[in-house]
C-alpha cells in the first residue's frame, strides 16, 4: 500500500475538476439523515463509481454519480441528496479553488473489519452499531484471524472495546464474580493456551504486535475506549510481565514499570501503570476522572480546524456539520496531553484541560486514529445497557467522527497488502 500523502498527491486530490451528471450529498444541517448519507456513497463505491469528497463545504459533503440507482438508493435511505446543475457545480468548483476547501476523490470501497470476540459481551459497539445503521458490510475477526495473517485482507480495522494487556477488562472489583467474567476469563485462557502462550497477557500482546505490524504495512486502525490505551501499554510491555496475581496466577514482575519501552508504543509516552485489579484503570494516560467532575451537559470537546490544502487528512477526520462536540465517558474517556508523543496530531480537545478527545497519527507507511469514550450518544453508557437506537440520533456529530473514519481510505488509490 502506497504511502497516503503520496497517493492523495498524486492521484487523491482534486482542484477545479468536473465531474458529469453528479448528485450532491449535502453534510450540514440541511441533511435529513448524515449517518446513512454516508453509506449512500459507500454503496456508490462498492458499485465501481467514483465520488468526491467535499472537504469543508457544507459540513464535508460529497458528490456521487446522479444516476437512477443513486436516486433511489438515496430515497429508500432518507438521505438528502440534490442534482447539481454545470453552473452550480462550477460555483461549487470555484468557492473550493478560493476558500480553505478540497476536493478529495474517493476511488475504492475500503474492505473493513472489526475485531471483537467470538462471544456475546454484556456491552455493545459504537462502530458496530453505526456501520449496521449506515448499512457499510464489515466482517469480525480475533485473535486467531490476527495471528493467522488475515488482516492482510482488509483495508481498515477497528478495534472493539478491549484490553490487550490481559487483565479482563480490569473488570475484577465490581465484576470478577459474575457469570459473563468467569467465563470469559476462561475462554480467553483456552484461546491463549490453544494459540502456544502460557497466559492470556503474552497472547494479548501478540496480537497487539501484528496489528502494529498491519499499520507499518500500510493498514488503517481506528480504536475506541480501553481499546486504545491498552493497546500502547501493551506494546510498552513486550517482554514484561505488568500484570497481577487475580489475573495470571503471578504477582508483576519487580521493577516492571522502569521496564517499559516506549519506543515500542504508537501513541504515548512515559506513562506509569495502574496493576492494582482493585483500579479500574490501566495507566495516568486516561483523563476520565477530570471528565467525570465536567458531568453531562458541561463536558465539549472542540474539533480543530485544518487547512484542507495541506492538511487533507486531518481535514477529512473531523468533518462535522458542528465544530463543538458532546463529550461521553468510556473506560478510557481522554487522554492527557503530555503523554502524547511528539508526531501525533490533535484532532479534538478539551479546551484549557489538558486533555484529548480525539487524536491521530502515522506509523510506517499506515495510520491510527484513537477517538476516547465508548458511545457519542450514550453519555454514561454502562456494562448492560441496551444498545444505542441510532435512528434516534442520525445526526449525531460523534457518530460521524468514526464515520469519517470508515471512508478515510477510499481517499487512496489501493494495493493489496502482502
Amino acid at each position: 500500500m502506497r504511502r497516503l500523502s503520496v497517493v492523495l498527491l498524486l492521484c487523491g486530490i482534486w482542484s477545479g475538476v468536473a465531474l458529469a451528471n453528479d448528485l450532491l450529498v449535502p453534510m450540514d444541517l440541511d441533511q435529513t439523515n448524515h449517518l446513512k448519507a454516508y453509506g449512500l456513497t459507500f454503496h456508490a463505491l462498492e458499485r465501481g463509481q467514483t465520488a468526491v469528497w467535499l472537504l469543508n463545504y457544507r459540513g464535508g459533503s460529497f458528490l456521487i454519480e446522479d444516476t437512477a440507482w443513486g436516486r433511489r438508493e438515496a430515497a429508500r435511505m432518507g438521505v438528502k441528496v440534490e442534482s447539481l446543475s454545470r453552473n452550480r457545480r462550477a460555483a461549487i468548483e470555484a468557492k473550493v479553488n478560493e476558500s480553505n476547501m478540497e476536493m478529495v476523490m474517493l476511488e475504492k470501497a475500503p474492505e473493513v473489519a472489526i475485531y471483537s470476540p467470538p462471544t456475546a459481551q454484556p456491552w455493545d459497539d459504537a462502530v458496530m452499531l453505526t456501520l449496521e445503521y449506515a448499512e457499510i458490510d464489515y466482517e469480525t475477526i480475533y485473535d486467531e484471524d490476527v495471528l493467522s495473517g488475515r488482516l492482510s485482507e482488509f483495508d481498515w480495522l477497528h478495534l472493539h472495546h478491549e484490553d490487550f494487556t490481559g487483565q479482563f477488562g480490569k473488570f475484577y472489583a465490581n465484576y470478577g464474580a459474575t457469570p459473563w467474567y468467569q467465563r470469559e476469563k476462561r475462554l480467553f485462557e483456552e484461546m491463549a493456551r490453544a494459540a502456544g502462550y502460557a497466559t492470556v497477557s503474552e497472547h494479548k500482546k501478540a496480537v497487539a504486535r501484528t496489528i502494529r505490524n498491519y499499520v507499518e504495512r500500510g493498514g488503517f486502525l481506528f480504536a475506541m475506549c480501553s481499546a486504545t490505551d491498552s493497546f500502547d501499554i501493551a506494546l510498552a510491555a513486550e517482554g514484561v510481565d505488568i500484570v497481577d496475581s487475580e489475573f495470571d496466577g503471578d504477582p508483576p514482575e519487580s521493577g516492571f514499570q522502569a521496564k517499559l519501552d516506549y519506543t515500542k508504543s504508537m501513541c504515548f509516552d512515559d506513562f506509569t501503570l495502574i496493576p492494582s485489579p482493585f483500579v479500574y484503570e490501566f495507566s495516568d494516560i486516561d483523563a476520565t476522572d477530570t471528565a467525570r467532575f465536567r458531568g453531562e451537559g458541561a463536558d465539549y470537546f472542540t474539533l480543530f480546524e485544518f487547512s484542507a490544502k495541506f492538511d487533507p487528512v486531518p481535514t477529512m477526520l473531523v468533518q462535522n456539520h458542528v465544530a463543538v462536540v458532546e463529550g461521553f465517558m468510556g473506560q478510557t474517556t481522554s487522554y492527557y496531553k503530555r503523554f502524547l508523543k511528539d508526531h501525533v496530531t490533535v484532532l479534538g480537545e478539551v479546551e484549557g484541560a489538558g486533555e484529548i478527545r480525539y487524536l491521530h497519527g502515522k506509523r510506517g507507511l499506515g495510520t491510527f486514529t484513537f477517538l476516547g469514550g465508548h458511545d457519542p450518544e450514550d453519555y454514561t453508557h454502562r456494562v448492560g445497557d441496551p444498545p444505542t437506537d441510532l435512528s434516534l440520533h442520525f445526526h449525531s456529530p460523534g457518530y460521524r467522527l468514526i464515520l469519517n473514519n470508515v471512508l478515510f481510505p477510499a481517499a487512496e488509490k489501493k494495493e493489496r497488502k502482502t
